[in-house]
């Protein structure tokens, strides 16, 4: 039995939100095709009081959560609360063009499409940039940052390119070294343009770096901290949020650890951290964890977190599956008004109904799925 973390998949063999992709359909159009999101991992069985098994990337020997011994913590009523209706100003973006839409808009009298389409396909979801291009990654950002200041709402986009992506797993890919990536970055931060924008800055490639030798680790590190301080300063409204993996993973205090040392704890480069991306974790148990990932942290008071809500609604399965598992359900809608203390906000990183695998090729949409996920 396997209680699972994930890793970021590359385009074409990828799990779970949407990703604008280079195929060929102009430089200046963002493609929502095949998600760039996390793919999951199996990670040794530990049933543990605190936390859900879920998704992110694999940790070869887990730390043992700080509130191992306590009990499991509850979502507190605030977050369990429907956020009120938010002003247009703070509203994310829904990216018109994605695997989901599409599906609706070819399937105008399926049964299915009525639940599908108001659950899943209109809601906001994060656009991935999954591959490595930079002839035309500035234009392909701006293409979603652009949209959503017009229409006022708040775009979240996800750049994945980091080398050595996934440790050579499943999602393997990226730039071919740290100096490819850094000109990748600062053409990606070209695109951001000056209206408030939420960047989840590579997931997996901090709490998934013990395939990495110290080196290495080092070099990454210093790579991200440059990244978030590209971004930042290109676009002084963007926030840029770091990866802490989740609550089933690391322990607050070495996630954080890893973190200081990516520049996480520094408004230079950082507005705080992200966790949960492509997992089934409670809300509840996120907030706890990031809350004394935050506190282990240190930094300014203003750095908060964001949590992937997309797939978390009955918690993660007692028994560890990770592969489009049954049972589960949409966790709570996104927003940027979480009613919680350091919560920034409640995202869909990973686009519910896109297949890990198991219900239909990786990274694609599956109907089947996403109806099971939204009834």
């Amino acid at each position: 039995m396997v209680a699972l973390a994930s890793v970021v998949v590359a385009a074409g063999t990828v799990t779970g939100v949407m990703s604008a992709l280079d195929d060929g359909r102009g430089s200046d159009e963002a493609r929502p095709d095949v998600s760039g999101t996390p793919f999951l991992q199996p990670l040794p069985y530990r049933p543990t009081p605190s936390v859900s098994a879920t998704s992110g990337s694999p940790s070869p020997s887990p730390s043992a959560s700080a509130s191992k011994a306590g009990p499991r913590p509850q979502p507190s009523k605030s977050a369990a609360t429907k956020p009120k209706t938010e002003p247009a100003s703070v509203r994310l973006y829904r990216h018109g063009d994605s695997q989901v839409l599409d599906w609706v808009r070819a399937n105008p009298d399926d049964p299915r499409r009525p639940v599908i389409e108001s659950r899943i396909a209109d809601r906001p979801a994060a656009v991935w940039f999954a591959d490595y291009t930079p002839s035309n990654i500035t234009a392909r950002v701006r293409a979603v940052t652009s949209a959503g200041a017009a229409k006022g709402r708040v775009p979240v986009v996800v750049p994945y390119a980091i080398p050595d992506r996934d440790c050579g797993g499943a999602s393997q890919g990226g730039a071919p070294d740290l100096g490819a990536y850094d000109g990748w970055i600062e053409k990606f931060a070209a695109g951001l343009g000056g209206g408030a924008v939420v960047v989840i800055l590579e997931p997996d490639a901090i709490a998934q770096s013990d395939c990495l030798s110290e080196g290495q680790r080092t070099a990454r590190f210093s790579a991200l901290a440059r990244a978030g301080r590209v971004l930042k300063a290109a676009n002084p409204k963007a926030r840029v949020y770091f990866d802490a993996g989740h609550s089933d993973w690391n322990s607050p205090q070495k996630q954080a650890g890893l973190l200081r040392r990516a520049g996480a704890a520094s408004t230079a480069s950082s507005d705080g951290i992200f966790s949960n991306v492509s997992n089934f974790n409670r809300t509840g148990d996120e907030v706890a964890y990031v809350r004394r990932t935050l506190d282990a942290l240190g930094g300014p008071a203003s750095l908060g977190a964001v949590i992937d809500t997309s797939r978390n609604g009955n918690g993660a399965p007692a028994d560890g599956e990770w592969c489009d598992p049954a049972g589960r359900a949409l966790g709570q809608a996104p927003t940027l008004s979480t009613g919680e203390a350091r919560i920034d906000a409640y995202l869909w990183v990973k686009l519910p109904g896109e297949s890990d695998g198991c219900r239909g090729t990786p990274g694609t949409f599956t109907p089947d799925y996403a109806y099971d996920l939204a009834r």
